[in-house]
Parts: structure tokens; C-alpha cells; sequence
């Protein structure tokens, strides 16, 4: 019997992983052993903390929380992952359940439903709830969340939507100007869409970015795909 469950909380607002971190660490049995608000930070944090299970969001910053799961299992096959996302309208459950994901809440859930799926999780289960089995809705391509993309696709992909040119993307991966190129025209041809407002609109549709509220913040590709 499992005394004390470890969780690691990713999410890029503050306010959200303070409130969960208040909620879990009120409940017998919870503790919270480190905060993420991105993609990478988690992947480096899962292996130096080797969580019970890793509270997951999807729309993070630098990378995104089903890429980040995809590169930790990938290592880790047996870490123990939740998703917790705002996205009611969920289009790519299959993707993440083949992925090895091993539940799905979304924030609008109330916190014994949380609190259950941990548990569930922890003993070895998995947590898909029913309005998370709807079918696939995203039909601006053929395939939900990048399915045809490679992981290095997906990076740039991401960085991409948030707006940045190809030498910043360059030196954040740490490959050549070049091989971005290669990369932001796979992306393209795999994705069918040739402009980066239309990889923009992809991306935040698939929930992989989320406009920000501040307009001010937003590029000119941004601005014509939260439109």
C-alpha cells in the first residue's frame, strides 16, 4: 500500500498550480514534490524527482504537455501521467491513450473527480472519463494533434505558433538554421498549410497554444489566427 502518493505539477499559470498545490496537500496521502510551468522543466524534473505521477497540462509554453509526455515515456515508460486540461472538446483522447497517458480530467471537474483519478492512476488504472471519448471534431487536416508529426516536428511546430523566427527556434533547439527550415516545410507539407497564420490556427486549435490575453503579446500571425 502506497503512503505517501508524490505528484508533480505542470502548468503555466501560477495561480492554477498554487490552488491545486492548497487542494492536494489538504487531502491524507497527497504531497507535492516540485511545479513545472513548461514543458521541458517537467521532463527535467520527472527524472530528478521520479514523481508518483505528473499532473499534466497541454498548452505550455516551449513545450507542449502531450509532446513533453510523449519525450517522458518515451524514457520513462513507466511514469504514471494525468492530463488536466481547460479543453472541453477533446480531439485527440486516442492519440494520448496510445501514447501511454494514463488519464484524462478536465479543470471543470470537480476536485473528488481529481482526486479519484489519482488514486485510480497510482494503483496501476487509468482514467478516461466519458466526455472525453468524444469522437474527433478537429477537421481543418487529417490528423488530431500532429499525429503524422515527428517529435522534433512538433517542437518547431510550437515555436512556430508562439512566434518565433527560425534563427530563435535554431538556437532553442540547438540545430542549425537550416535544419529549422527543413523542419517548418515537413510541418507544412504534412499538415497541408503554407503560411505560418495557418500553422498558428492548427496549433491553438489543437490546444497545443492558447491566444494570450494580452494582445500586446500577440505576433502578427497570432493575432490573425485568434481572430
Amino acid at each position: 500500500m502506497i503512503s505517501e502518493i508524490s505528484i508533480l505539477l505542470a502548468d503555466d499559470h501560477q495561480l492554477v498550480r498554487q490552488g491545486l498545490k492548497k487542494l492536494l496537500e489538504l487531502d491524507t496521502g497527497f504531497k507535492v514534490v516540485g511545479e513545472a510551468d513548461n514543458g521541458r522543466a517537467v521532463m527535467l524534473l520527472s527524472q530528478q524527482l521520479s514523481p508518483s505521477i505528473i499532473l499534466m497540462d497541454i498548452a505550455m509554453p516551449i513545450l507542449n504537455g502531450i509532446e513533453a509526455s510523449r519525450q517522458i515515456l518515451r524514457h520513462l515508460p513507466s511514469t504514471r501521467i494525468l492530463i488536466l486540461s481547460a479543453h472541453r472538446n477533446d480531439t485527440y483522447t486516442e492519440d494520448l491513450m496510445a501514447l501511454g497517458v494514463a488519464g484524462y480530467v478536465q479543470k471543470n471537474d470537480s476536485y473528488s473527480v481529481l482526486a479519484q483519478a489519482i488514486r485510480q492512476i497510482v494503483r496501476g488504472g487509468t482514467y478516461f472519463n466519458q466526455s472525453t471519448r468524444r469522437s474527433r471534431s478537429f477537421t481543418d487536416t487529417d490528423c488530431a494533434y500532429g499525429k503524422h508529426l515527428s517529435s522534433r516536428e512538433m517542437e518547431v511546430l510550437q515555436l512556430i505558433a508562439e512566434g518565433e523566427a527560425n534563427k530563435q527556434i535554431a538556437g532553442n533547439l540547438q540545430i542549425s538554421i537550416k535544419t529549422v527550415e527543413k523542419h517548418r516545410q515537413n510541418v507544412m507539407n504534412k499538415l497541408r498549410i503554407h503560411d505560418t497564420a495557418g500553422l498558428t490556427r492548427y496549433a491553438i486549435g489543437a490546444g497545443i497554444i492558447e491566444c494570450p490575453i494580452d494582445p500586446t503579446l500577440l505576433s502578427m500571425s497570432q493575432a490573425r489566427a485568434c481572430v
